[in-house]
């Protein structure tokens, strides 16, 4: 493992994490504080309404979809959320998050924009309503309830000082986790079946990586090989279909694990879905290859 290039990683992660989520978990006590979500929050209110989340979760839905998320951790960071709404957000936001910058990687081994788009929300949406049927008792939390009591502020200075700190203590756990785990991915990167993985790549191997790494390095290490021969076409639609239903598992997971969602549930239900969502649609794509061949024919 090259220590240097982790330690640069890892650099520029913490400089992205204080620059997004102190301004942002700030950003968002003033709009509580001012009530500024009522005017916006309609826009997304069907959304939450449907997944049992506070309309307040608007902002974090949309920074997550668009952005990233630790943009959507730093919006929700202050809310008063109950270890099963927290499950909920992490489920719709795991698969639904980050949609421009990962469906152009998506682009980059054959599969459309349109398709990624409306997979993953689609997805994301069905998958995070259902789980709000699973009872409140089944979610595990270590949650500190204390923490989410409502706030009330004597002055505008208060919220600011108080929120300030709140953001770096938050910063600091993000950090802790994030750094922990560029080791640990990095780590395995630079293992041999990995740097091996371009020449001799498999389908089960793909979904592996992806799962664990991510889609910029599960999908990367893809591009090539969807220029070559070693996969079909329908082969690389499984595994980008199931990479984006379930990927980069345990980091995604972890940042919301950290104010109560329950690990265990979410971990199974992005796997399970990823597993019928992808079967369900490799079988539209055979019925569509099929059609194609017999008109051409």
């Amino acid at each position: 493992m090259n220590l240097k290039k982790t330690l640069n990683s890892s650099i520029k992660s913490i400089w992205i994490i204080l620059k997004l989520v102190i301004p942002i978990y700030i950003l968002a006590e003033i709009l509580f504080y001012y009530n500024t979500l009522a005017y916006v929050s309609f826009l997304v209110e069907p959304f939450t309404s449907i997944l049992g989340l506070p309309k307040e979760a608007a902002l974090s839905i949309i920074s997550g979809m668009f952005l990233n998320l630790y943009a959507a951790v730093a919006f929700a960071a202050p809310l008063d959320m109950s270890p099963q709404q927290w499950t909920v957000l992490a489920v719709f936001l795991g698969i639904c998050h980050s949609l421009v910058v990962e469906s152009v990687i998506m682009k980059k081994i054959g599969l459309s924009n349109t398709y990624s788009y409306l997979l993953r929300f689609i997805a994301g949406l069905i998958v995070a309503y259902l789980t709000t049927f699973i009872p409140a008792n089944y979610f595990m939390s270590n949650i500190n309830i204390e923490a989410f009591e409502e706030k009330s502020y004597d002055s505008l200075i208060s919220l600011l000082q108080i929120s300030a700190y709140n953001a770096f203590i938050l910063s600091l756990k993000i950090i802790a986790l994030i750094t922990a785990l560029i080791f640990i991915m990095d780590f395995i990167k630079t293992r041999d079946f990995i740097q091996k993985s371009g020449k001799n790549i498999s389908k089960s191997f793909s979904i592996l990586v992806g799962v664990f790494l991510g889609i910029t390095y599960g999908a990367g290490i893809l591009i090539e090989e969807a220029k070559g021969t070693s996969l079909s076409k329908k082969d690389i639609f499984f595994i980008g279909t199931f990479l984006m239903i379930c990927h980069a598992i345990i980091e995604d997971t972890l940042l919301f694990v950290i104010f109560g969602a329950d690990f265990t549930i979410i971990i199974a239900i992005r796997t399970v879905a990823a597993i019928i969502i992808s079967y369900a649609m490799l079988y539209f794509f055979d019925k569509k290859y099929s059609k194609t061949t017999k008109q051409s024919i």
